[in-house]
């Protein structure tokens, strides 16, 4: 409960909306997607363990939620949100949460494990931006 509290308390200090000309995420909206984040991977975990699927090939590796980052991102209407897992070695893997918005609050709509690529092109082409 008390990491869970601060990352909403990093969420509504750390991320700031950029200079870029998009609307403005209030302090209140983006401390909501945090939680709504840290949600939907509370909801994920198996014995403490969020698992990962290689659909190549067919392997399930466990991971474990480090620290969101204080990095969020628009694309249009929606956002994307950023955490550290560590996989079963201590390596660290990015998840990528894409999430819309849904009543008073936020939902995730698609999770990209460790592929950053789609995220980066995203950025590259313009549709993505990042809210400092």
């Amino acid at each position: 409960m008390i990491r869970f509290r601060f990352l909403l308390l990093c969420a509504a200090l750390a991320v700031s909306p950029g200079a870029s000309g998009a609307e403005k995420v209030s302090a209140a909206e983006k401390a909501a997607l945090q939680a709504a984040m840290r949600q939907n991977i509370d909801r994920q975990l198996v014995k403490g363990n969020y698992l990962d699927l290689n659909l190549s090939t067919g392997i399930v590796r466990t991971l474990h939620p480090v620290t969101a980052h204080p990095m969020l991102l628009r694309m249009g209407e929606y956002f994307v949100l950023c955490t550290d897992f560590r996989d079963g070695s201590g390596k660290p893997v990015n998840v990528d949460f894409y999430m819309a918005r849904r009543a008073k609050g936020f939902v995730v709509f698609r999770t990209e494990v460790d592929n950053r690529g789609p995220l980066d092109r995203l950025m590259g082409a313009g549709k993505v931006e990042r809210l400092e």
